[in-house]
């Protein structure tokens, strides 16, 4: 495999200013999604059985005690939105978060696949930590869209009836 060879402080310089490119190149393509795109679930983003509608996270994982406390970042960029607190408590508030879960998921998601970039320039081990990192960072914002989304979606159900 071709490695770029770089003395270790430029290694270390060029993989925290590449993860951070990362987030923001992912977080600003998600948020430039048309809403449309958002409206569903696709694969990755639906819901599997032992997610039961957001209860398993929050009896296993305990996330409602601790989700709270991570940044949020959702009007970073102008026209975004936060996810601190539903816009509205009727039906169309409540599909508009769900929809901006969405996003937010999926711009976790693809910061979280950018991280085998970083064999490029790295040796073994030192991927190893930048992959463990990404995974580190992401998975827990992952987790807090789809528990809230689930939950939602639960809410609207719950309108439809």
């Amino acid at each position: 495999m071709l490695r770029l060879l770089m003395p270790q402080t430029v290694t270390i310089a060029v993989d925290i200013v590449a993860w951070g490119a990362f987030h923001s190149l992912t977080g600003f393509a998600a948020h430039r999604l048309d809403e449309r795109r958002l409206v569903r679930d696709g694969w990755l983003l639906r819901q599997r059985a032992f997610e039961d509608g957001g209860r398993w996270y929050r009896r296993r994982l305990r996330i409602h005690r601790w989700k709270d406390r991570l940044p949020e970042a959702g009007a970073l960029f102008p026209g975004g939105m936060s996810k601190r607190q539903l816009p509205t408590y009727d039906a169309e508030g409540l599909r508009v978060f769900a929809r901006e879960t969405r996003r937010a998921e999926l711009a976790h998601w693809w910061a979280l696949l950018c991280g085998p970039l970083f064999v490029l320039w790295n040796p073994p081990l030192a991927s190893a930590l930048l992959l463990t990192y990404g995974v580190l960072v992401n998975l827990p914002f992952i987790l807090i869209q789809r528990y809230n989304r689930f939950r939602i979606e639960t809410l609207i159900g719950r309108l439809r009836r």
